[in-house]
């Protein structure tokens, strides 16, 4: 690479953000930090700042603005606040590549202005095509927009496809690790707590996604995400629970091959991949050894007690807003759990209810997304209650 490339971060405090700082701080030749952005972590927000130097920062939790703007005005980094100043900021000249990392739906707006101002996209926010696949998708190809995916499964087929884009795909397999109630049935899950859900067998990640890996919603988001992605119909999409987290996913061709991606699982590798293609990045990460792993097993899923993968499929099957509807239920579901207002297996069927009971729109504009989205939220609020 001769030009370092300039990324924005959205979403640097949480645990993406911050294993992309670690790959960008080991290639210094590589890569120069535009913008870094939080929604209320502003003591790591600013230690990052000061460490890596972006021209700017967003902090989300505009009663944070004065802290972050105090501790960073004699750095000469400006300071933002509020949801429109992270819209703008991705749009600044210097960016060649924004990594969405945001939680949820709150990574949609900001990286549909990143398209529109032509900014190649390293998405690990799998909600955004979930929400609004169709859409986003478009307005890449029309902007001439590349989007790398970050989640390790979809990383491992973007790795599969590569040299292989003029070839039909037959199908997608992707892994799931099964999380920690792997093989549990609903008379366990009834009664499963918060804290046991937070403990993920494989990966460390956030409260948000560690909840959904539990409940397969993590699964069947990620198979929504690869539609779109990967431009497959739903009927080539197929998940294995794969305990060891090794194989990270994989494709089918037409010739019957398999290609597999395969590593320990470390998602610095696919950050890395998204942030570095089409070349490859020397990494002192640690290394896959056969001899540790003499087995590596494959189960099916079972939706009949894991609900949410089924739900997903069925969303989206019938398309339109109906992902989008799937993905705001769960989001308040999730939230509800973890401050123990919910069951693990009312999680569900809130979000089945849900599906339901809301407006079906099928081709649904922006407009309607964003509709969808808050009257979901306030739909799912009162079945909890």
């Amino acid at each position: 690479m001769t030009q370092k490339k300039g990324i924005a971060i959205l979403g640097s405090t949480g645990s993406i953000g911050t294993q992309a700082l670690q790959v960008i701080k080991t290639h210094p030749d590589n890569f120069q930090v535009e913008v870094l952005t939080a929604q209320n972590n502003a003591q790591l927000l600013i230690q990052q700042a000061i460490e890596f130097k972006p021209n700017a920062v967003v902090i989300g939790n505009e009663s944070l603005y004065d802290q972050v703007d105090e501790a960073l005005g004699m750095h000469d980094i400006k300071v933002y606040t509020g949801e429109n100043a992270l819209a703008q900021v991705v749009q600044m000249e210097d960016i060649h590549i924004v990594l969405t990392a945001l939680v949820g739906y709150a990574g949609l707006l900001p990286t549909i202005k990143a398209i529109e101002s032509g900014k190649h996209i390293a998405l690990a926010n799998k909600e955004t095509l979930v929400v609004a696949g169709e859409l986003v998708t478009a307005l890449a190809r029309e902007k001439g927009v590349n989007i790398y995916p970050v989640d390790s499964e979809h990383s491992a087929i973007f790795q599969c496809l590569v040299g292989e884009f003029h070839n039909p795909i037959e199908k997608l397999i992707l892994t799931a690790s099964g999380g920690p109630f792997r093989g549990k049935d609903k008379k366990f899950l009834e009664s499963v707590t918060k804290a046991q859900a937070l403990k993920h067998p494989n990966w460390d990640m956030g409260a948000k996604i560690t909840i959904d890996s539990a409940s397969l919603m993590n699964k069947g988001l990620e198979v929504i995400e690869a539609k779109w992605l990967f431009n497959v119909d739903q009927s080539k999409i197929d998940v294995v629970v794969h305990p060891q987290s090794i194989i990270h996913s994989m494709v089918q061709f037409e010739d019957s091959s398999i290609k597999a991606q395969m590593g320990l699982p470390d998602m610095r590798v696919p950050i890395m991949y998204a942030l570095s293609y089409p070349d490859r990045l020397e990494a002192d990460f640690p290394r896959f050894n056969f001899m540790d792993y003499p087995e590596l097993t494959f189960e099916q899923p079972d939706t009949d007690t894991f609900r949410n993968l089924a739900l997903a499929f069925k969303a989206l099957e019938k398309a339109g807003n109906m992902p989008c509807i799937l993905n705001a239920a769960n989001e308040v579901v999730v939230s509800a759990f973890l401050e123990e207002k919910i069951s693990f297996l009312g999680m569900s069927e809130v979000i089945a209810n849900c599906l339901d009971k809301m407006s079906f729109i099928k081709k649904p504009s922006l407009q309607d997304y964003i509709e969808t989205d808050k009257e979901t939220r306030i739909k799912a609020l009162e079945f909890i209650r």
